[in-house]
């Protein structure tokens, strides 16, 4: 599942084809993803403004001019990609390709939204298990997807005082623990493990027992994680693209993610070099989680 950076990296891809712009039209090509549209989806967005583009966990937000905020989630599989209509043209920062034949009518494609850019912005999602809502902007944090959801790692207040707090008497591991959406918003498997690398913490420790010292490393390896890997345009695995199709670079750069048997990349106690050790591989609330047991205690 696409993490925050992936949903980071998809919605500045989106912003010069979409805030500030009209929706022109709306196309719904289905009933539902993994739940049903709202009624009337196509109309309520259709000739709406789309004034402001924000992120919250995983969602991707667009504020429009009706009251309303469109929240669109990836799920498993879900692309947002932006085509130029006419002619290649830069947007931005981005450059956006014209469509390729058949864009927005093929098996996958599930919404086309078509702005005044003039773009034409394609969600495909061939596993369904994504989402697009529609929800009063002013009931927004009251909504079921989000009261329950913590703090935002790449805020003012994500700092060590906030997350020592979070932590007091936590017994579950502190990989489980900083995956919990709760505790921190938008953090997965990937990013909990090379942040815990950074700061030099096993992932089986449990939250509770991580040192003041160690807390504070960890909320700054969590902002570097973020910061890089959004930089890249986040880590394509699978799935994940940005919205100009453009595949992400972070993969290349993990220190343990995906690493199982190889040497580790730290330099443990040394001073300099190598630590010699190997990465491995465990199993923690069903999840793989990779990680240096030399350099990370």
């Amino acid at each position: 599942m696409p993490e925050l950076p992936e949903v980071e990296t998809v919605r500045l891809g989106l912003l010069p084809a979409l805030e500030g712009r009209t929706i022109t039209k709306a196309h719904v090509r289905r009933k539902d993803l993994r739940r049903p549209f709202p009624p009337r989806f196509a109309e309520r967005l259709s000739g709406r403004v789309a004034e402001k583009l924000t992120r919250r966990a995983k969602y991707i937000l667009v504020a429009l001019d009706s009251g309303e905020t469109l929240v669109i989630h990836l799920g498993m599989s879900g692309r947002m990609s932006v085509y130029a209509e006419g002619r290649e043209r830069r947007l931005g920062d981005y450059v956006y390709s014209p469509p390729p034949d058949g864009a927005g009518h093929g098996k996958h494609d599930h919404v086309v939204l078509e702005t005044d850019a003039p773009a034409r912005i394609v969600f495909n999602d061939h596993r369904r298990f994504g989402l697009m809502a529609l929800i009063p902007t002013d009931r927004l944090n009251e909504d079921v997807l989000f009261k329950d959801i913590g703090i935002e790692p790449l805020s003012d207040g994500f700092n060590p005082k906030y997350l020592a707090s979070a932590l007091n008497g936590k017994k579950t591991a502190i990989k489980s623990a900083l995956l919990d959406q709760r505790v921190v918003a938008g953090l997965g498997n990937i990013y909990v493990c090379e942040a815990l690398f950074l700061a030099h913490i096993s992932p089986k420790k449990l939250a509770g027992a991580v040192s003041k010292d160690q807390i504070a490393d960890l909320v700054r390896a969590i902002r570097k994680v973020l910061k890089s890997a959004i930089a890249a345009g986040g880590s394509t695995l699978r799935d994940h693209a940005q919205a100009t199709g453009d595949p992400g670079n972070f993969q290349h750069r993990f220190l343990v993610y995906g690493r199982e048997g190889k040497p580790c990349k730290g330099a443990g106690n040394r001073a300099g070099g190598h630590c010699g050790g190997t990465v491995k591989r465990i199993v923690q609330a069903g999840r793989s989680t990779f990680y240096c047991p030399i350099c990370q205690k």
